[in-house]
């Protein structure tokens, strides 16, 4: 049987100080400057996050299934979860710190003969999730800049026209940002930081002083109305666990950031937990006073653009200004998330381009020089986003198939590496820097429950009886993506995708295989030093597609 291999840096999980070096021994050249800190990536997971952002843009929907009851256990229940998978990846990442993120991780640890297709579902659903992510961020938040208009005009209502084009206006600034101001994201990301604890305090602190009509402990605690949605009252709870679900996924976005970071192995699995763990205390600090101060319901689901927070903000400051001010803050917080999504959207299409995964892969994988970023991929997330926000011309529920859609593809790809690696007996992962030690297998487990859970929950609509503009599509826009996957994969990935190259010194013992082997690692049952990477052939090290490195 063939031993793990350590290679001449020791293991894996420890690695050199020498990112770039690092990343070499995963077969890719490291092509980005490496500008941002620990902090800058916590600042961008929890901008991504957006978490009073987030929960305001979609709170109708737990308001819609369960009220009080859904909105703040709802909440609790999913941080928790949320921490769990943040863990699960963490602890993945601190091994195979690379842009690829997830599809990368579910090809190393997967065999040799499952590596690829692995690694091309996960990637596939891992690209969707990142573009969908991004869409939905802007999409609300285009949403929430015209629904200003009825704190004076409560009759107004925004056509879809309107709507979208506010949408591409949002998404034309945060594309510029990260064009013209790539240099800057890193001061950015931390801003967003101080503004969204800053935007927190004051909103809170402002309503709670305000409000002349506060709600009682039992309504916020204890009050439980599904009546709105038409499900069952226990079914109706689960349904509206999208609110927090959607606004607890940015986390493991950020690993698309690792080759940009210093000592990417340590900083990016401690920003993905400690981003969740923040999200789920300032998400507690803000809802709990926004119950008590919440207006009528049946009021609040009228709201005709669908987004209540800017009216109980006017309600609880007794203002149209002073309901706009509140309103202001979280704006700029969809400023820093729409920004740091299309940030890690670009990364994502960046790194599953670089392996020949996507259509038109050597456009999409060049990075520019003049900006150091990957321009052509930012284009191409910003422009499919601005395509697929079309779709509200055809139903006035698409705000939430693009959530539906964003959770469900972000969740599975997070499940699949973590699934690979349970099957596998946690091998992988048994050096990493990041261990979860004797719970990990029970912490996986838990998330992996979850997430086969959460993909029936978020394809289901928000009340019934649906109609055709209020059915949720979301499982209608995954499939649509699924097929152009499928397609791509019959005319081009079946015959020359092989998945990312696998690095010279990782295997792992397990039923006599090798765990990412795919072919590109030769070992000895006998020897227990695998193929240096100085010792392979090039057409191993690198695997390529048309003549070219992916």
């Amino acid at each position: 049987m063939a031993k793990t291999s350590l290679g001449n840096d020791g293991e894996m999980g420890r690695r050199m100080s020498n990112p770039d070096a690092a990343l070499e021994k995963m077969g890719y050249k490291s092509e980005l400057p490496r500008s941002l800190s620990m902090m800058s990536i916590l600042g961008l997971s929890f901008a991504i996050m957006a978490v009073p952002f987030g929960l305001s843009t979609t709170l109708a929907i737990s308001l819609t299934d369960g009220q009080s009851v859904t909105v703040l256990y709802g909440w609790i229940f999913v941080s928790i979860i949320s921490l769990s998978i943040a863990a699960s990846l963490a602890e993945i990442c601190a091994v195979f710190p690379t842009a690829g993120g997830v599809y990368y991780w579910s090809a190393m640890l997967s065999t040799k003969e499952w590596a690829p297709i692995v690694s091309w579902v996960d990637g596939w659903l891992g690209l969707v999730g990142n573009w969908t992510v991004t869409l939905s961020i802007n999409f609300s938040g285009a949403q929430l800049i015209l629904s200003a208009i009825t704190l004076w005009n409560e009759d107004f209502v925004a056509t879809q026209w309107q709507v979208v084009l506010m949408f591409w206006a949002v998404m034309a600034i945060a594309f510029l940002v990260n064009v013209f101001g790539a240099k800057y994201l890193d001061l950015i990301n931390k801003i967003c930081i101080y503004w969204t604890g800053a935007s927190v305090i004051i909103i809170i602190v402002t309503v709670l002083v305000m409000s002349d009509d506060r709600r009682n402990a039992e309504f916020v605690f204890t009050h439980f109305d599904a009546s709105a949605s038409g499900w069952p009252s226990g079914w109706a709870w689960f349904v509206g666990l999208l609110q927090a679900a959607y606004t607890l996924t940015g986390y493991g976005m950020v690993a698309s950031m690792c080759e940009e970071v210093q000592m990417p192995e340590r900083e990016v699995p401690k920003a993905m937990v400690l981003s969740v763990a923040a999200a789920g205390v300032t998400g507690i600090i803000y809802l709990i006073p926004i119950l008590f101060v919440l207006p009528d319901v049946s009021l609040l689901l009228e709201v005709g653009n669908g987004q209540p927070i800017g009216l109980i903000f006017k309600t609880a400051t007794g203002s149209a200004g002073g309901g706009f001010a509140l309103l202001f803050l979280i704006l700029g917080i969809l400023f820093f998330a729409g920004v740091g999504a299309l940030t890690a959207a670009s990364r994502c299409t960046y790194a599953f381009a670089r392996d020949g995964a996507i259509p038109g892969s050597r456009l999409w994988s060049q990075v520019d020089k003049r900006f150091d970023i990957p321009l052509w991929a930012l284009v191409l997330s910003a422009v499919v986003d601005c395509i697929l926000g079309v779709i509200y011309f055809g139903s006035t529920s698409a705000f939430n198939a693009f959530t539906g859609v964003a959770t469900i593809c972000l969740s599975v790809s997070y499940g699949i590496p973590i699934l690979v690696s349970v099957i596998r007996g946690r091998k992988a992962v048994r050096h990493s820097t990041f261990s979860l030690g004797k719970f990990g297998f029970f912490i996986n487990i838990a998330t992996i429950i979850w997430i086969c859970l959460a993909i029936i929950l978020f394809c289901m609509p928000t009340a019934i009886p649906v109609t055709p503009t209020s059915m949720n599509y979301a499982s209608v826009v995954f499939m649509a993506f699924a097929l152009i996957s499928l397609v791509w994969y019959i005319i081009r990935g079946r015959k020359t995708f092989t998945g990312p190259p696998v690095p010279a010194d990782f295997e792992a013992e397990q039923d006599g295989e090798i765990v990412g082997g795919m072919g590109k690692v030769t070992t000895s049952d006998n020897s227990a030093d695998a193929l240096r990477p100085q010792e392979l052939s090039a057409d191993k090290a690198v695997p390529e597609l048309d003549g070219k490195p992916m």
